[in-house]
């Protein structure tokens, strides 16, 4: 393999973890609860793999250095435990896109995402796309995946349209972490994909929908505490259980639907600042309260959304 040649990483599928960020409770980033969090997942949740510094990890609300110790960190600690560690370096600035980028090279991440930036935001996808190889052209060893959240960014280009010919501009590209509700978008990009390529769906309430349109995998918050649940709904689906797979989207459902409701009673909503709670409550994690904007979950709140999982899931 030359030196310009994307690693051979086994195509990335099942469950990811999308990571939320420790904070101290002073606000700071927590690096000492990122050990304990890895094994809580491989070990209670069966997840090996994770998305970091994301959306649910906060990214756009860490500075670029933050961003580079918690990405070494999630790197260190999951060596030899995970299979793989994709790290999100997507910013508004198409510089630090790239530093963030050329630093997941230098400390051994297994993979690169980017999200379009959402201030300026590319009208087309070819600029979308211009955008995204200039990001990937300094580290291009690394697998790289588009990362398309719509309700976030504001950018609605078809995601069909940014593959086109993309291996041509980015010859390392591997995959899209498609977050958004098109399925009619997400089905053509899953018919479209090439065999190496995997496209992971990021709406974690109708995963099964998107696995009967093909798709890889799941990259969600919800994983981090839900995640042996939908591992069974993976499974029931591989095996034509359609009913015990129903089943289990429907609990996840409901589960969401009652902390949308309970948290609209707030004026919150099902936001960051109460999943990041909801994570709390069941792991037994630190992970602190989420960073400004956002604003941190009444604890009875997160209790009673904890109390309704337990319900729902009495298993475990």
């Amino acid at each position: 393999m030359s030196a310009m040649a994307p690693a051979a990483l086994e195509k990335l599928t099942g469950l990811v973890a999308a990571t939320f960020t420790p904070f101290t409770t002073q606000g700071e980033i927590n690096l000492s609860e990122i050990g304990p969090y890895i094994d809580y997942l491989t070990e209670k949740q069966g997840i090996n793999s994770i998305f970091v510094n994301g959306t649910t990890g906060e990214s756009m609300s860490l500075s670029v250095t933050e961003r580079k110790i918690l990405a070494e960190e999630w790197c260190k600690k999951a060596k030899g435990k995970m299979d793989q560690v994709i790290v999100h370096v997507g910013c508004m600035s198409l510089k630090d896109s790239q530093e963030l980028a050329s630093h997941a090279a230098q400390i051994g991440a297994d993979a690169i995402a980017v999200i379009a930036p959402s201030f300026f935001k590319p009208s087309t996808a070819d600029v979308l796309k211009t955008f995204l190889q200039e990001v990937a052209l300094v580290a291009p060893t690394l697998p790289f995946y588009y990362y398309h959240i719509p309700a976030v960014t504001g950018v609605n280009v078809p995601v069909r349209d940014v593959l086109e010919d993309i291996e041509k501009l980015i010859p390392s590209f591997r995959g899209v972490k498609f977050s958004g509700s098109d399925l009619m978008d997400f089905g053509q990009c899953v018919s479209y994909s090439q065999p190496h390529w995997s496209v992971l769906y990021g709406m974690d309430e109708q995963l099964l929908a998107a696995l009967a349109m093909g798709a890889h995998g799941a990259v969600g918050s919800t994983y981090n505490y839900a995640g042996c649940h939908v591992n069974k709904l993976i499974l029931a689906f591989e095996k034509g259980d359609l009913v015990q797979a129903r089943t289990i989207q429907f609990k996840m459902q409901e589960l969401l639907s009652y902390a949308t409701k309970l948290a609209s009673l707030s004026l919150t909503g099902f936001d960051l600042g109460v999943n990041k709670q909801l994570m709390n409550e069941l792991s037994g994690l630190c992970l602190g309260s989420p960073r400004l904007p956002v604003m941190p979950c009444p604890h009875a709140q997160a209790l009673s959304i904890a109390q309704k999982y337990h319900s729902i899931f009495p298993e475990q």
